[in-house]
């Protein structure tokens, strides 16, 4: 294996310059995919990198064939009644797609196959079908199709009555549509080709003689981007415009789509508002006033500017409100406490609220699909590390719960009692305490020789919260033990949470991991010859930022499509998402933000040191992180370290952001990820 060289970039220095600052980025060639001398080294890449793991080839597949034994192939979704009709997903043995069904007014009715995605699929290294969208009269669904992997969709309708597929086809969109209540009118989002912005909303007649579909709105300010959604009520179609501090809202009643939209409270910049309709009023979630972890506010849907809101439920400094669901006789609100989720359940006579019931120390709760205003019965989701998915319908006024499906873990070798799960807080430098959530085998020794792998997120807000994996006992059964960081930067612990960890505070993510890692240490749960760290994308540029501050610290890395050249990416608007990102890393073209941002970032960061062995993955079409920024970090990383551990840059040249699309296809990815981690702690079965 020693004899195997890397591949070795070709050193083409080019200068970049701002605020008379001068950077030399020897890589930055590799940033143009039509280049077949780029496509030429990524194949090195990945040769080095298939002749490097050709020993756990064989590991690999005892850990694919493992961990797709425990999946129920023949599975499917809880149904759900929308419209007189019930939906269901399903899959059936030996398929990587689903097949989208559905069974008018009783389940025991026949099966009408809306779409067979495997049949789709055929063809086709990479396979995404968007959301669906069913017109009022159940005539028609509207539907889209990525096959390459970049998250730009072809839309199509199909007449569900006949099975005809329409000649109506709508290119480069996002995939997001929603219905008119005339079954007639479609509206939709395009992208900017070369950004991927979301910056416009569209109008779709059938059976129109026009070429051109019409333009509805189009949103000049290029941090923001658009959405267009339909309101639980089906009474108003809504755009929404959002950056990441800010939002906008244009309504429009759906029974008249040629009508003009109207806007429900004009932007001001830091207003964060969302809004939901029912009977006569709107019912709003935003920040306004100073609501840092946001309250709930009403207005009458004739009088929507803000100089009508009035409070139904005040901001607490300690509760972050995260969403709502409304029924004809509960409000029912999902709250963040204490870093857990809660779904608190409010009857709108104003009497008897209460919590629903979890006794885990860690766990995920939301709520499900709610379509209906006019039932008692709340659908959520429950689990747990140790605790399979389960969707729970509960009847709101008895307070009676039945199980309608708990996530089936095959091959009888599962038993929840063998594991233990646990949330214990680790104390940063600057004295914050950051909760961890963790599984292991029950009987596990705390004297430093267990292999633990730590994952973080921590950026947008996006709070980790704790699940059910049945691919992580591949892990856990051969001694691992699997942590999740609730770092700064997302919302684990309420917003405050999520602004000192952005901008100007965003080094707190990786001090706060780093901390982490070194409280596990000292309690002996591993040791830095048995710790690992895994994120992706933002939680890529967190692995790479903790490779430079705290290489040591680390056997190994898996940095899954990082974001890690901050500043080149930051300063180019033509790269997908850029101009979005400003409010949340900063704009460097602005000097105090250009400055920060390239004292962390981690490729113009990396330096002559000892490194841990890293495994890097990336997807050539990529519309999130661009392929180039991994490959130029692996290249300077193997140019400049000191040591003698492997990097591995694995690209598939067939997907994007989210790696393969089928769900066995994904399997491989994991496996891939798993043999890297168990051959360095030298486990080879």
């Amino acid at each position: 294996m020693s004899e195997i060289k890397p591949p070795l970039a070709k050193i083409i220095p080019t200068k970049l310059e701002k605020f008379n600052d001068i950077r030399i980025d020897n890589y930055f060639w590799l940033n143009d995919r039509e280049n077949p001398e780029v496509i030429d080294y990524l194949n090195k890449e990945n040769d080095y990198y298939q002749e490097m793991t050709a020993h756990t080839y064989d590991l690999q597949k005892e850990l694919f064939e493992e961990m797709k034994s425990r999946i129920k192939e023949d599975d499917q979704s809880v149904p759900y009644l929308y419209n007189g009709y019930y939906y269901i997903t399903r899959f059936e043995t030996g398929s990587d797609y689903p097949i989208y069904s559905r069974k008018k007014g009783s389940l025991s009715a026949n099966e009408e196959i809306i779409f067979d995605c495997n049949e789709l699929a055929k063809g086709h290294k990479y396979f995404k079908l968007g959301g669906l969208s069913v017109s009022s009269d159940n005539q028609f669904v509207a539907f889209s199709i990525d096959t390459i992997g970049r998250r730009i969709y072809s839309i199509q309708i199909k007449n569900l009555y006949t099975g005809e597929l329409l000649k109506d086809k709508i290119e480069n969109t996002t995939g997001d549509c929603v219905w008119a209540n005339d079954n007639l009118t479609l509206f939709y989002t395009r992208q900017d080709q070369q950004t991927l912005r979301s910056d416009s909303v569209f109008k779709h007649k059938l059976y129109s003689e026009s070429v051109n579909d019409n333009l509805v709105y189009f949103e000049k300010d290029d941090t923001f981007s658009v959405e267009v959604t339909k309101e639980k009520s089906k009474k108003y179609i809504v755009i929404s415009s959002s950056s990441t501090m800010t939002t906008e809202f244009r309504t429009l009643l759906a029974d008249q789509p040629d009508g003009e939209f109207k806007v429900f409270q004009k932007r001001v910049r830091g207003l964060e508002y969302d809004i939901a309709h029912f009977g006569e009023h709107f019912f709003i979630l935003t920040n306004i006033d100073g609501a840092t972890n946001f309250k709930i506010m009403k207005t009458p849907e004739l009088a929507t500017t803000k100089e009508n809101w009035v409070d139904l439920i005040p901001h607490r400094e300690d509760v972050l409100i995260e969403d709502i669901d409304i029924f004809r006789d509960f409000l029912v609100v999902t709250e963040r406490f204490n870093g857990l989720n809660t779904i608190r359940i409010i009857p709108w006579s104003g009497e008897g609220a209460y919590y629903l019931p979890f006794d885990s120390q860690t766990y995920t709760a939301y709520t499900s699909t709610n379509v209906d205003f006019d039932t008692d019965i709340l659908r959520y989701s429950y689990q747990s590390m140790v605790t399979p998915a389960s969707v729970i319908d509960f009847n709101m006024k008895t307070m009676e719960k039945q199980i309608m499906k708990e996530q089936e873990v095959l091959g009888g070798k599962f038993d929840k009692n063998n594991y233990e799960e646990v949330r214990i807080w680790a104390t940063t430098k600057d004295g914050t305490k950051v909760p961890i959530s963790m599984v292991y085998r029950r009987g596990m020794k705390k004297d430093g020789s267990n292999p633990l792998l730590l994952y973080a997120y921590g950026s947008y807000g996006y709070s980790m919260d704790a699940t059910f994996s049945s691919t992580r006992l591949s892990l856990l059964d051969r001694g691992f033990i699997f942590a999740i960081a609730h770092i700064r930067g997302g919302e684990d612990l309420g917003r405050k949470w999520y602004e000192e960890g952005k901008l100007l505070n965003k080094k707190n993510t990786f001090t706060d991991f780093i901390d982490c890692s070194n409280y596990l240490i000292s309690e002996n749960y591993t040791s830095p010859a048995h710790l690992y760290a895994e994120g992706g994308s933002a939680g890529g540029l967190l692995m790479g930022a903790i490779a430079n501050m705290a290489p040591q610290l680390y056997n190994g890395i898996i940095a899954q499509v990082p974001f890690v050249d901050v500043v080149t990416t930051m300063l180019d608007d033509t790269i997908p998402l850029t101009t979005g990102e400003y409010d949340e890393w900063g704009n460097p073209n602005i000097k105090k933000y250009y400055d920060y941002i390239k004292s962390y970032s981690p490729y113009d960061n990396v330096k002559a040191q000892n490194y841990p062995s890293i495994y890097v993955s990336t997807g050539l079409h990529d519309s999130q992180v661009q392929y180039w920024e991994p490959a130029k970090w692996v290249a300077k990383l193997r140019f400049l370290k000191t040591d003698n551990n492997t990097i591995y840059l694995d690209i598939n040249m067939y997907a994007g952001h989210g790696g393969a699309s089928g769900r066995f296809e994904a399997l491989k990815e994991i496996a891939k990820e798993f043999s890297f981690l168990l051959d360095l702690e030298k486990i080879r079965k």
